[in-house]
């Protein structure tokens, strides 16, 4: 599809967003109560919590699983990464493609009872090949979550809330990450006097096995609160019928400097940020002798509260500038982040001592974070609304292929094959993470020319829709 990029008004460039009302045209969008919005927002944020404390909860235990299952950090890096990553970034798109043709709050509940169940399934794996199967069943589950949720988010939020919304649904990332170790970390301690349990129905399991029952059972009570969850009116509709992906992917190729970058961006930014949540808890027991207990509570209090405070912050700053006339804030306050990592993460990795070392994470963890919420907010300001979920699907596609599937494996093969030392586990965390968000920064500060003409193009392509 070709589109002429015509000449707007500074107005209609800074807003991002069409001029096309959920009915007839010319009309403005009426977006639901602030209150019941809000609403809406915690539960998918508690939602995200679950899904990333079930992804996150292995990186803690890679320990006692590679005692128990004999396998080498590249095997377990294959469980981090790839075996949840492939089958994440395969389904959805499907996925992404129902919730923009059918019942996004359906497909959010069905998702979350699908993932929790496989988590628990962790639990029972006698072998690698068995909690292999079960993570692709806990990365085909968790795909239905967050295409549905940033295409719900932007129907119930106006434009210039829209960047804090999806910030702080965003926050799930960090809460569930650092809740994953924290919880884990009270687990292994209570744990750590018993080596195996017998449990009804299940019988003798390790203790690593009784912590995916602990985390992943309760995402069942989650997905019956999220049938409390109204389906919102598409807002900008003005077609019955669903968008093909070859249309979505045609609209995105009229746009591909803008998405080029801001994919392939946010995707080295996600390989560093895999990579880190992986691998940074076995760096701090390998390097500083902390006990796994000892990391999941330092660790997670960490991740939990600077990579919320900077998701938060990151989507308060953009929707700020948006007010301000900077409509490409988003892609802006993104590169700001990538950009500020870079000296505390690299410190992080190379000071002799922990408690320097953990220090250092906070702000890494605030600046890291910043474009994970903003990314969705960008790609809801740049497509129209039939297309908003197929778009975040392929934005979830690219990053999680990219970060989570290569991220934690590039650490092991660079510490196994490379520096050929288990103890050298810091050095490879360095050179992963420099490498990327040199990479991603380059390739944000070039998307920023392209922006500001996407939303030329959505404006016209709007224009043709009326």
């Amino acid at each position: 599809m070709t589109v002429a990029r015509p000449t707007t008004s500074p107005q209609s460039i800074d807003t991002g967003d069409p001029p096309v009302p959920p009915g007839a045209p010319g009309e403005s969008p009426v977006y639901p109560p602030a209150g019941y919005a809000w609403y809406v927002v915690a539960l998918l944020t508690l939602a995200f919590v679950c899904s990333f404390i079930d992804r996150q909860i292995l990186n803690l235990l890679v320990g006692p699983i590679q005692r128990d299952l004999g396998i080498g950090d590249k095997q377990m890096s294959l469980l981090m990464g790839a075996s949840f990553a492939v089958f994440y970034t395969l389904f959805g798109i499907p996925l992404g493609r129902l919730a923009d043709t059918s019942s996004r709050c359906w497909l959010v509940v069905l998702g979350i009872a699908f993932w929790s169940l496989m988590t628990a399934a962790c639990g029972l794996a006698r072998n690698f090949w068995q909690l292999a199967l079960a993570r692709i069943g806990v990365g085909i589950g968790e795909a239905s979550l967050s295409p549905a949720a940033y295409s719900l988010i932007a129907d119930y939020f106006p434009p210039e809330r829209r960047s804090t919304a999806l910030g702080v649904y965003g926050m799930g990332i960090y809460i569930g990450s650092g809740l994953a170790l924290v919880l884990g970390g009270l687990v292994i301690r209570f744990a750590s006097a018993q080596e195996s349990f017998v449990l009804p129905l299940v019988g003798a399991v390790r203790s690593w096995q009784v912590v995916f029952f602990v985390v992943g059972l309760p995402g069942l009570l989650v997905a019956l609160l999220l049938l409390t969850i109204r389906e919102p009116l598409r807002q900008g509709v003005t077609e019955k019928s669903a968008v093909p992906l070859g249309e979505v992917w045609a609209y995105m190729c009229g746009n591909r400097g803008t998405f080029t970058c801001l994919y392939l961006g946010l995707a080295l930014a996600a390989l560093n940020g895999y990579a880190a949540a992986s691998w940074i808890p076995e760096f701090f027991i390998r390097r500083h002798g902390w006990t796994a207990g000892d990391t999941g509570l330092v660790v997670g209090l960490i991740v939990g509260l600077a990579g919320t405070a900077g998701i938060v912050a990151g989507g308060r700053l953009a929707d700020w500038l948006r007010l301000r006339g900077q409509s490409d804030a988003n892609l802006r306050v993104s590169l700001l982040g990538v950009v500020a990592w870079l000296p505390f993460g690299m410190l992080a990795s190379l000071v002799p001592a922990g408690a320097w070392a953990a220090a250092l994470l906070a702000p890494a963890f605030f600046f890291s974070s910043m474009p994970f919420g903003l990314a969705p907010a960008a790609i809801q300001q740049l497509m129209p609304n039939t297309m908003r979920a197929q778009a975040s699907a392929i934005y979830l596609f690219v990053i999680n292929l990219i970060g989570l599937g290569l991220g934690p494996t590039l650490v092991a093969v660079l510490t196994e094959d490379v520096f050929g030392d288990t103890n050298a586990l810091h050095l490879s965390l360095l050179v992963v993470g420099v490498t990327a968000h040199v990479s991603a920064a380059l390739l944000l500060w070039r998307g920023l020319k392209h922006f500001r003409r996407s939303l030329e193009y959505l404006h016209a392509w709007s224009k043709g829709r009326e």
